[in-house]
């Protein structure tokens, strides 16, 4: 995202707490800004960072992989909290800084979690007609939608991503499944191959750079009352088609493991995107096959990095 604004000539603030982020990232993709530590958990200083702006890209938040978000009371409790005081504090301070427009990252996670409990489920829009979030980190991400429901004055966007991958993804025990997956075939044999579940529960892919074109877009048709867009791949993937995918652009002979044990969230998800196509004219262009082997090259140069 920043990359992108950067080439397209806007002038771009950033801030990052670096609790999953890092600013090899932003040297990967040849970026030089300074990037301050800031906690958005202060109010202070959210407002210290968006001071100024014309248009804020709202996509900080406390997330991670299946265990980390949910895996006990205490992380659903956390992943709550503070998403709760990250968004409530951003949008206070995008209203009170006068900032024109809010493009803001929310998630699949705002869809009833029960509904999700069987195969072939695709989410729309307007499948939204009871609150059953998923967890802590859901119940937080449709809060924040309602919070900014509430604003006047300001020309909103809301992204409902799905399982967003590519490069510059954390790579430790809080990866989501593709940057783990890579992980785990780049140091095996020292590291198992191991899939949580039984590889049967499927999901839909969208690559980064598709992503961050989808959100560019959705700053031209903010408005109020705010837009609310799927973001997401049609493509229903089962992760064992994952796992088998990055077991053969890794180019080794790996046994494929599966652990019954580990959590899995629901059973399928994946995005219905017409009314993306409709308003913003987007699709996804970047094919599940070039977008892992692009991420398994760069997680093997992150990798050696820090050997």
């Amino acid at each position: 995202m920043v990359k992108r604004l950067i080439d397209e000539g806007k002038d771009v603030v950033l801030a990052d707490d670096f609790s999953r982020g890092s600013v090899l990232n932003l040297l990967d993709l040849g970026v030089r800004i300074e990037c301050p530590k800031i906690d958005l958990r202060d109010y202070g200083r959210a407002l210290e960072v968006v001071e100024g702006a014309d248009v804020v890209y709202h996509l900080a938040a406390r997330v991670g992989s299946v265990e980390y978000l949910h895996g006990s009371e205490l992380a659903e409790l956390r992943a709550l909290q503070d998403n709760l005081v990250i968004d409530a504090n951003v949008f206070r301070a995008c209203v009170e800084a006068g900032v024109r427009k809010v493009i803001s990252a929310s998630s699949v996670s705002v869809y009833p979690i029960d509904a999700q409990q069987k195969p072939g489920v695709v989410l729309s829009e307007d499948d939204l007609n009871y609150y059953n979030p998923e967890g802590g980190y859901g119940w937080a991400k449709l809060l924040g939608e309602i919070e900014l429901g509430w604003i006047k004055g300001v020309d909103i966007a809301i992204a409902r991503i799905f399982n967003v991958y590519g490069p510059c993804q954390p790579l430790d025990e809080t990866a989501h499944v593709v940057p783990a997956l890579a992980r785990k075939a780049i140091t095996y044999p020292k590291e198992d191959f191991i899939v949580w579940g039984s590889g049967g529960q499927s999901r839909c892919f969208l690559y980064v750079s598709d992503c961050v074109e989808a959100l560019l877009r959705l700053e031209e048709e903010a408005s109020n009352p705010p837009i609310i867009v799927n973001v997401g791949s049609n493509e229903e993937v089962p992760i064992r088609t994952i796992a088998e995918k990055i077991v053969k652009i890794s180019g080794k002979s790996i046994e494929i493991k599966y652990d019954l044990t580990k959590p899995v969230g629901p059973a399928s998800r994946t995005a219905d995107i017409g009314r993306a196509k409709t308003l913003l004219e987007w699709r996804p262009i970047v094919g599940l096959d070039e977008g892992l082997r692009r991420t398994y090259t760069w997680a093997e140069k992150r990798l050696e990095i820090a050997r």
